[in-house]
């Protein structure tokens, strides 16, 4: 895979209360990730970036929701984002990305 897609790949870290609780418990990291991207695209932009081992990628579908405003109603794109495990004793530290 070259340079460039892996910078397309993944979007950006997903923040939440869950990412959260699921990054404490179980060593695993949320990414926004490319709505045409594949697991093993993902495993391997994540192994380059943060340099670490990955041992499984989830990955599923957030369906945008429908909001109604003044002009009828509109939806929110689609996006996509995977749960990302690392191995044992492997961490991603954010502030230290090159």
């Amino acid at each position: 895979m070259n340079q460039e897609r892996v910078f397309q790949v993944l979007v950006g870290p997903h923040v939440s209360e869950k990412a959260a609780v699921v990054a404490d418990a179980s060593n695993q990291f949320v990414f926004k990730v490319a709505v045409d991207a594949t697991k093993s695209e993902i495993k391997k932009s994540v192994e380059q970036l943060f340099k670490v081992k990955v041992d499984k990628v989830s990955t599923l579908k957030v369906k945008g929701k429908v909001k109604r405003n003044r002009f009828g109603y509109s939806t929110k794109p689609t996006w996509k984002k995977a749960y990302v495990r690392l191995e044992q004793g492997q961490d991603i530290d954010f502030a230290s990305v090159e």
